[in-house]
């Protein structure tokens, strides 16, 4: 299945690019010819993440907080925002600073494509659905979100940057794009960051017991990073405004996952459940039928497939 579109760009700016999908985002980029500058203030995104690209022409790191005015040495045609903690342990950690992320640095973002005409892609999340009612989620759906829940500090800051783009687009004609991303998966998490993948993986290479909360049932749908960045490409590449879903609409259980993850790692560890945190859905599956339709894109990367391709990278960088 196609997702090549004809356009290129010539320097793309990705706040948030030495995060988990930020730095794949980058290097993709690279990869296909154009300039890059990552902006990162390094509050979750590593350094290590974007070691490797330092040194490729065309690469630039910019260290900032994108809630505060920053500029970048050249103007770009494309800017992709994904500055924000986006798992639990650090959107709780940094309640303050993830809704400035979603609130002030999506404004300095949409400012400076502004500026520059640039195209720009608003990195937003499932967890604008909450805990849906709608099962699976569609992008007509408007959600079931607590506004002042434990999660609310991320659910409403990216609900507050969805606005803030369709009223940027809506008001000065800015070409924008807003990307719904579901739990993506793959190497460069990091191993506390308290999301199931990197906690399963982790755990069951220490040989510790993977830590279910609830009884298990709860279900995510799990995208591997490659396929997570693709779609980003094929959106901003499109020109559709969105918001579209990106992610893999095969459900796994919670429980599922751990004893695949089990299964995969070759590990004797056992499950262990735990008190399930507030307002934690109990189902999350995207509607893809728009980026089938319009971007022609969906996964290709199975569950078993890119389970295997992360334990191998958590094999190789345990303790980092």
């Amino acid at each position: 299945m196609s997702t090549a579109f004809p356009r290129s760009w010539e320097h793309a700016v990705v706040t948030g690019g030495a995060g988990f999908v930020g730095s794949h985002l980058c290097a993709a980029l690279l990869d296909s010819g154009s300039g890059v500058t990552c902006v990162d203030d390094f509050s979750t995104g590593r350094p290590e993440n974007i070691s490797t690209l330092l040194d490729r022409p065309g690469f630039a790191l910019v260290p900032a907080n994108v809630s505060e005015p920053f500029t970048v040495d050249r103007p770009p045609d494309l800017v992709l925002h994904f500055a924000s903690p986006a798992s639990p342990a650090d959107y709780l950690r940094l309640p303050l600073h993830t809704m400035e992320a979603g609130s002030l640095g999506t404004r300095n973002a949409l400012a400076l494509a502004r500026s520059a005409g640039a195209r720009f892609l608003l990195a937003s999340t499932s967890e604008v659905y909450g805990d849906p009612q709608q099962h699976p989620q569609s992008e007509r759906y408007w959600g079931n979100v607590n506004p002042v829940g434990p999660r609310s500090v991320y659910d409403e800051a990216k609900r507050f940057s969805e606005a803030l783009t369709t009223a940027e687009a809506d008001t000065h004609g800015a070409d924008t794009a807003i990307v719904r991303l579901f739990n993506t998966y793959g190497p460069r998490m990091r191993g506390h960051d308290g999301r199931a993948v990197p906690t399963f993986v982790r755990q069951a290479l220490a040989g510790e017991p993977l830590t279910v909360t609830g009884d298990g049932q709860q279900t995510r749908s799990l995208c591997y990073v490659d396929d997570t960045v693709r779609g980003i490409l094929a959106t901003a590449a499109h020109g559709m405004r969105g918001p579209v879903n990106i992610g893999n609409p095969t459900e796994i259980t919670m429980l599922e996952l751990a004893r695949l993850v089990v299964e995969l790692t070759g590990s004797a560890s056992e499950v262990r459940f735990i008190e399930r945190p507030t307002d934690d859905p109990a189902v999350r599956c995207p509607d893809i039928t728009l980026a089938r339709d319009k971007l022609e894109w969906e996964p290709r990367v199975s569950a078993e497939e890119g389970l295997g391709r992360t334990i191998a990278w958590f094999r190789a960088h345990l303790g980092s």
